[in-house]
């Protein structure tokens, strides 16, 4: 599954924008962590092995490098009711096909990392259905 996974990303995006393609995944990958409250190493070893996976992972960018930029903007757009803006950000942020349609199945294997999946992992995961699937 890791080589398929890096074929399939290989050379998804141009340099000039892989990064910021990342880290909207990331961001992503995230948001659906800790949308219930509750964040659990399998859910963070989860979203690690995802940018590891699918060759992310690169001299220019690190998940763990990124991860507390990646955390504050995400818990601010949660303390702040600012999901559909942070949402609308990663969307725009994210031009390869390839990624985007890899992204639903990323956030539903985190949402089931900790294998509970509550109601606001749920709904989220409906919103990204209809962004990204």
């Amino acid at each position: 599954m890791n080589t398929e996974l890096r074929v399939l990303y290989a050379n998804v995006a141009v340099h000039a924008t892989e990064d910021r393609e990342h880290e909207a995944a990331v961001e992503l990958l995230l948001l659906v962590m800790i949308v219930d409250h509750h964040i659990t190493n399998e859910e963070v070893d989860e979203i690690r092995n995802i940018s590891a996976d699918s060759g992310w992972e690169s001299d220019t960018f690190s998940f763990d490098q990124y991860l507390g930029q990646a955390m504050a903007k995400v818990r601010n757009a949660l303390s702040t009711d600012a999901i559909d803006a942070l949402l609308d950000s990663i969307d725009a942020r994210i031009s390869s096909r390839v990624l985007r349609a890899s992204l639903f199945s990323a956030a539903r294997d985190v949402a089931g990392a900790d294998h509970e999946l509550d109601q606001r992992e749920q709904n989220l995961l409906g919103q990204l259905a209809a962004r990204f699937d």
